[in-house]
Order: C-alpha cells, then structure tokens, then sequence
C-alpha cells in the first residue's frame, strides 16, 4: 500500500532546513503511527513536485531516514517504511470513569498556593513591553552560541557533551568563573568552593536546604523576590521579613535569633536600591555578632553602566559567612538556566551532595557551550553592547516619567534593567496591567513582592531589556493615561 502525496505537507515558517523539516515530518509519521511497516513513500520527483522543493532535497531526507532505519530501499522499486522503524506500542487504553482520589489529602505538601508573577507568553507581541528579566534578540549574538554549541558538539568535547559527572562540573566553566568572573566582584575563590547550579533561583533552594530548618530563623527583605519568599515558607524555617529603606537591607534590624540572612545587596529585588559599603561592612558586622550566615544574591551586577559596582559581601567577608550566588539569566539569556554559587568548601561539599540527589549536575553540552562563549570573548563583547544599549534605553525612560509625571519608588544606582514604580494610593496596579494589556502594554504589578495580609497594591516594575528605546515615550504615555483615567 503506498501513502497519499497528499499527506505531506511543510508550513511555511517551518524551523530548520527544508530537509531537517521533510525528514521530521516523515519520522513523526512514523512514530506516531499513521505511517505502517511496509507502506510505500511517494516517489522522490512526485513528493518534491507537490511540496514544492528540490528532488535533491527528498532525496537527502530518504536517504538520512534509510541510515537510521526509518526506512527502507527496494531496487528500483521506491522507498517503504522498515520493519526496524520504531513503532508506537498498540495498548487499550483503560477508560477511567470519575477518578475517586482525594488530591487535597494524597499532597502532603502544597506548591502551587505561592505567589508566581504571571508573563504572557505572547509578550514579544505587545508594542510596548516593559517585561523584566528576558532576552532581546537584537542584542544576543545568536550567532556566536550557535557557533559554541556546534563546537561543543564535537568530537573532542565528546565527553562533557555525554558523559555523567555525576556531581561535578564542566572543569572549562568553573575556570572561568574562577579566573574571570570571581575577580570582577574581588572574590578569590577555588574549584571547591564553586558550584553549578540551574539558575540563582536553584542556588537559593540548596542553600536554604542546607542552612534552615524548622527551628531556624531566616531574616529576607520586604519587598523581595517573590520566590525566594515562598521557597523559605515551605522550607518551615522560622521567617522575618526586614522592610527596606533606600539603602536596602538595614542591618540593626535583623533579630537576635537570626540564623541566615537573604539579601541583594547590588540590586535589591525589586527596589533596584544599592546597598552602600559602610552599610556592607555593618551587614557583616551584625551577621559576625549573631554567628549567622549570610545568602548574597548578586544578580545585574553586569549591568552597572552608570558607574563600578559596588565589591560583593563575599569579597569583604572575613569569616567564611557569606554564601554568594551568580546567574547568567540576566546576563546571558533566563532560558539558559545556568548560575553558580560560591562558598566555603564544607558548604559547597554539602551542596554539591545534595544537587547530585536532586538532579546530579546540569547538562554537560550547555555547560560546554557557555565556558566556550564566555573564554572567547563573545560574553564580555554581549555585556558592552548590552550596557550601551540599556543606558540609552535607561535615559529615554527617565525622560519620558518625568515629562508625565510619574513617581519613581527606586532606580538602580549603578544601572540595571528595571525600575521600581509607585502609582497613587487609590491605584491598583494588577487591575491597572490587566486595562494595559488592551492597549499592547505590558507592566508587571508590585503586590506579590511585598509580604504579609496587607500588601501595598499600587508599586508596579517597569523592564527595559527588551524594549526598544523608540517605543518607551509611547509607553509610558499610555501609562500614565491609564493611571489618569483609573
């Protein structure tokens, strides 16, 4: 029997090759078991005549698809599905009636009551999205990664690309934290007291697993990383939220019983304030008199175009007491996942352990591809084009809030990608981002930042990573018309 030509069919923005996309489509056939053992394909010059490509192109895609088993050559006679083609497993499928399992009992433990700050997944349509924490295709050099990643899909990276380290890292990567990255905040660290993580957000549950327990304290900032927050809830330590002023975290009123303190001190979430220096060496001074350990979340720190960064905690830490955690997301692009944590040996030992019962380590080839990147030269060339660009964009954002007058609650110092919004009283700003999104608009509301029954409702953050800087004036005009209105 011989499948119709006119089962096949190519969509117009199709990704990959012409030949990638007919030997996926073949192959999913396959799979999916609309295409039989045995069934003859359409000739090569009936298939490329009705899907419009080349005979050569066809020809290619069988051809890959006979070296992997998919199918197979019979003379002169055409191409058929193989009997060694993967196949689907043909079952009955139970039929359930009404399922009789009480799910609010079976969980022993609730995740999905925190807070999560919602981000269409359609953003990039919106004319004006002032979305924090994701990527701008103009300023990622796409081409450099794609060329790291075929290089670390060679030959000679082999190993790293599919081996198991089982709790190690790619020894490329942590060099390069270590000699490069480290250094730019005065942190002088060795390959044991540095570990990959998927993310900052990873970094944070291992210390916290680690370092809490129901009859510790953790001290976290308010308002602060909305995540971080819930994360600690359901770790069942003891928690105290310390409201920040302009300075950040104010250090005197940490309480006696404090055991591990969460802080951003270069940017804090989400109020963008700089945490001065005497403020730094307070900060310490208090953790040194309470013998508590200190969790530096150091994200945006590449992002401080208006002036240097202020050194991390970790460089001025005497005592071995501050826990620092680096990502890529910001820097690099969030979809990456990958970030890094630095701390004292007997830490890093416990953590590094606990990773490998959880998810073992990372992957390999995306370790690979971005110790590549970053040992190139491409990262360092990303974070100058990026900085210039957020600067222009910081610039014409500044402008167009005080020409309509809105209120600023805190801007980076040094720089960064976002600033914190403050609406009138009467203002609420999750109802106000619903109204905006009518009109392409794209703020994020402030209320799950902030702990507690009552929670400011009128802070909203505006992003400027990835937005251009033509379409901040229109933006934030239809802000502030909306603001007018409500």
């Amino acid at each position: 029997m011989s499948i119709s030509v006119d089962t096949f069919f190519l969509e117009r923005n199709g990704q990959g090759t012409l030949q990638a996309q007919l030997q996926q489509l073949i192959a999913e056939g396959i799979l999916s078991g609309r295409f039989h053992v045995g069934e003859k394909l359409p000739s090569s010059r009936k298939l490329a005549a009705h899907l419009g490509v080349s005979r050569i192109t066809v020809t290619l895609a069988y051809t890959e698809l006979l070296a992997n088993d998919y199918l197979t050559a019979k003379g002169r006679s055409g191409y058929y599905v193989s009997e060694n083609a993967p196949v689907p497993p043909t079952y009955t499928p139970v039929r359930r009636d009404t399922e009789i399992v009480d799910w609010n009992r079976a969980c022993a433990r609730r995740f999905s009551d925190g807070d999560m700050l919602v981000k269409p997944s359609n953003w990039r349509e919106f004319r004006y999205p002032f979305i924090y924490g994701q990527v701008d295709r103009k300023l990622f050099d796409h081409a450099n990664w794609r060329l790291c990643a075929v290089r670390a899909l060679g030959h000679k990276d082999f190993d790293s690309l599919t081996g198991d380290y089982v709790d190690q890292d790619d020894p490329l990567l942590v060099e390069f934290i270590a000699r490069h990255t480290l250094p730019r905040r005065g942190i002088v660290a060795r390959p044991e007291e540095i570990l990959i993580t998927l993310g900052a957000q990873n970094a944070l549950w291992l210390a916290s697993r680690i370092l809490l327990n129901r009859n510790r304290r953790a001290a976290i900032e308010d308002p602060c990383y909305y995540a971080l927050r819930d994360l600690l809830i359901h770790s069942e330590c003891k928690l105290s939220y310390m409201k920040v002023d302009r300075d950040g975290l104010p250090p005197d009123a940490i309480p006696d019983d404090t055991d591990v303190i969460f802080t951003t001190p270069s940017h804090q979430s989400p109020t963008t304030a700089t945490m001065p220096v005497d403020r730094r060496h307070a900060l310490l001074r208090r953790a040194r008199e309470l013998d508590a350990m200190i969790v530096e979340d150091d994200y945006e720190f590449e992002m401080s175009f208006l002036g240097a960064p202020s050194p991390a905690l970790r460089s001025m830490d005497r005592d071995g007491r501050v826990i620092y955690v680096g990502s890529f997301s910001k820097s690099l692009f969030p979809g990456l996942r990958l970030g890094y944590m630095v701390g004292s040996a007997p830490f890093i030992r416990e953590a590094r352990a606990l990773r490998s019962l959880v998810l073992r380590h990372p992957p390999g080839h995306m370790q690979r591809t971005a110790a590549y990147f970053l040992s190139l030269g491409h990262y360092d060339a990303q974070i100058r084009r990026m900085s210039k660009t957020l600067q222009r964009r910081r610039e014409a954002i500044e402008e167009a809030i005080g020409q309509h007058g809105l209120a600023v609650a805190g801007r980076g110092m040094l720089g960064g990608s976002s600033i914190w919004m403050q609406a009138p009283p009467r203002i609420k700003t999750t109802k106000l981002a619903l109204d905006l999104r009518h009109q392409s608009v794209h703020i994020e509301p402030g209320e799950l930042f902030f702990s507690g029954r009552n929670r400011p409702q009128n802070y909203y953050r505006l992003g400027y990573s990835s937005i251009s800087s033509e379409r901040i004036g229109p933006g934030i005009q239809q802000i502030a018309e909306a603001i007018r209105r409500s």
